[in-house]
């Protein structure tokens, strides 16, 4: 709680290659934002580099978050940074993260202290400074001081790291694990002996960023491995929904194991012009029916409702119909009992839930969205209802850059695309930029929260690969676990 607080108050933020993209969220969009990543064999800047940013941004009297992946104190290099912060007289504070020697084991189901297997142990540098003459490490003693002994940054060594253990008197048969992208839904875990371990990373093309865990707790990852059975674990899965709206699919699959990628393809915005709405609502009393068609235009129509002056009050009389379970409880939340929820949760539903409740010349009103199919209004409009539709929100095309998600797409890096609605469809393709979007989607799955967003997906030329049965978001999830299921995290069973 306390980093959000610091990142959500920050005017400069620079940020590790290992930080969870998804904290980045939290920090205002007006903050300055530098990438300040390392990675083996190329580093955006030295550590020096780094330090000197740090004392002359705060010295422009700017709040500057450090964001680091793991612990900062732990082979983070916090300390030289806050050294050079507290030379410069500059004041700063420290808030501990979770280092990724405790953190990734945990993920693959290996705790690194156990009742009757380990009552200790110890965080070391698997790659210490080249440029010191002699190795700070005594492995006569470090090889069996504790029961568990994690190496970080240490895959480059591993070879030299399990030689040294063996030598100095560690079992040549002590279990080890290799944990990769630790605590990440593509995280990858192998597992050997001292002996063997060094040749099946290499056999399996085990590449770093990894944890090297070397103790008897590594046994019990069989039984403890949770994060890996989880029914979507190991897929990546876009979102596309508008961003404000994207949390409640993006929470419900990360539960289930998946990396989201969120790339937001429609922004919800006021319409061109409120007068029509507002001269709708002044005229409430004229209607017999308000029907809700979204969540949006529930919201859209309260804000005009209370900016008018008034409340729930002045629906008396009027009877509601909402087209979803969302939309329900959004109304519900209000206070408002919704008279008809059709089963199906789309606008041919509610056309038929109608022909059974309304009697003839009935007013209706539906504040929608400007983009809306009209085959509500035209088929209520046939059955002898005055209809009036009037505009309470637009779903405008995002400006989101997709050059990342292109290279993902082509490098075989996301296993599906989810659409909530036809525009989400429309607006993708065109923010693609592909003149052969079925092409870029070669092996990734189309999934669709109903049929009118598949059939839309089908005319834009994408081959639809899953349904929900059930047209929400639950069902969305249910659909995409049906067809894809979780990879394996595991490169070898030995233990």
């Amino acid at each position: 709680m306390r980093g959000l607080a610091c990142l959500k108050k920050s005017q400069v933020l620079i940020y590790d290659r290992l930080v969870d993209r998804r904290l980045l969220r939290h920090v205002p969009p007006e903050v300055e934002r530098i990438y300040a990543g390392k990675r083996p064999g190329g580093h955006t800047m030295s550590q020096g580099a780094i330090n000197a940013l740090l004392v002359q941004k705060a010295r422009e009297g700017l709040v500057i978050a450090r964001l680091k992946g793991g612990d900062p104190f732990v082979f983070g290099r916090g300390g030289e940074e806050a050294e050079a912060l507290a030379e410069a007289g500059i004041p700063f504070e420290i808030v501990p993260g979770i280092t990724s020697a405790v953190a990734a084991p945990a993920y693959a189901g290996i705790p690194v202290t156990h009742r009757g297997r380990s009552s200790s142990f110890a965080v070391v540098t698997g790659h210490e400074d080249p440029l010191k003459e002699t190795s700070d490490l005594n492995w006569e003693k470090l090889s069996t001081a504790t029961g568990t002994l994690c190496f970080l940054m240490g895959m480059g060594n591993l070879p030299l790291i399990a030689e040294e253990l063996m030598r100095h008197g560690r079992d040549p048969q002590t279990p080890v694990a290799l944990i990769r992208n630790g605590t990440r839904a593509l995280q990858e875990t192998l597992t050997g002996t001292l002996e063997d371990v060094a040749r099946k990373a290499e056999g399996a093309g085990f590449k770093p960023p990894a944890v090297i865990l070397v103790g008897e707790v590594v046994a019990l990852r069989q039984k403890l491995r949770w994060f890996e059975r989880r029914p979507l674990f190991g897929r990546r899965i876009v979102v596309t929904r508008a961003r404000e709206q994207a949390g409640e699919l993006s929470a419900l699959l990360e539960e289930r194991g998946a990396e989201v990628v969120e790339f937001p393809t429609i922004k919800i915005a006021p319409p061109p012009s409120y007068v029509p709405l507002d001269r709708a609502i002044d005229r409430l009393q004229e209607y017999e029916w308000l029907v809700f068609t979204s969540i949006n235009g529930v919201e859209s129509f309260f804000r005009r409702l209370q900016n008018s002056g008034r409340d729930v009050r002045s629906l008396a009389g009027l009877k509601i119909c909402a087209i979803g379970p969302r939309t329900e409880k959004g109304l519900s939340s209000r206070g408002i009992q919704v008279d008809l929820v059709p089963e199906e949760y789309r606008a041919e539903a509610i056309i038929e839930g109608f022909r059974e409740q309304v009697k003839g010349n009935e007013k209706v009103l539906i504040p929608r969205a400007r983009e809306a199919r009209e085959i509500l209004p035209r088929e209520l409009r046939q059955m002898g209802l005055g209809v009036e539709v009037v505009d309470a929100y637009q779903a405008l095309r995002e400006e989101e850059d997709s050059r990342e998600l292109r290279r993902m797409l082509f490098s075989s890096g996301v296993d599906a695309v989810t659409f909530t609605s036809s525009s989400t469809v429309k607006n993708f393709i065109e923010m693609l930029g592909e003149s052969d979007p079925a092409g870029a989607m070669q092996g990734v799955l189309t999934a669709c929260i109903g049929p009118v967003t598949a059939d839309t997906a089908r005319e834009m030329g994408l081959p639809v690969g899953a349904v929900a049965e059930e047209y929400t978001i639950e069902g969305l999830v249910c659909a995409l676990m049906e067809k894809l299921g979780r990879k394996s995290g595991e490169a070898d069973d030995g233990f």
